[in-house]
């Protein structure tokens, strides 16, 4: 009975396929299992070959990867500078302190600003909030565009 179990067994989910000991399988009689979960073996397509088809050359993105527009600067610019230029800021805009530290170190010009001047740090708010409506006016502008949302 032994003999018999080591032999042949049926596997469990490939229905009345049986595997037989490779001693009782002959050369020329392969075992075909096939099962719904595997897939077919097709291979990829070479993207070196691809390349040779588009002229020799190989690029991993679009050729406009940064798919630039002028309305989306446009369009930013304005929408910075409107928020930025409502005075809250003891009864002063965003934009109006920078552009007044700006005069302020150009009076002296030659000189650099020092560390400790209100201008570093009118700066760095300003174009913080210009680059980040900039960043989320492209992502809009163009995920409206191709249908995102």
């Amino acid at each position: 009975m032994a003999a018999t179990m080591a032999t042949s067994s049926t596997v469990v989910g490939l229905g009345t396929s049986s595997l037989s000991s490779p001693s009782r399988v002959s050369p020329s009689k392969k075992l075909n299992l096939s099962s719904g979960f595997l897939k077919s073996q097709v291979t990829a397509p070479n993207p070196l070959r691809l390349a040779q088809a588009s002229g020799g050359k190989f690029t991993c993105f679009e050729r406009d990867w940064l798919r630039r527009d002028l309305n989306v600067i446009g369009f930013g610019l304005i929408g910075w500078l409107a928020p930025s230029s409502v005075p809250i800021i003891g009864g002063k805009s965003l934009t109006g302190l920078f552009f007044e530290s700006i005069g302020t170190e150009l009076a002296h010009f030659p000189t650099p600003p020092a560390l400790t001047s209100q201008f570093w740090l009118w700066l760095v708010c300003w174009h913080f909030g210009l680059f980040v409506t900039l960043t989320f006016g492209q992502i809009g502008f163009k995920g409206r565009s191709d249908n995102y949302f």
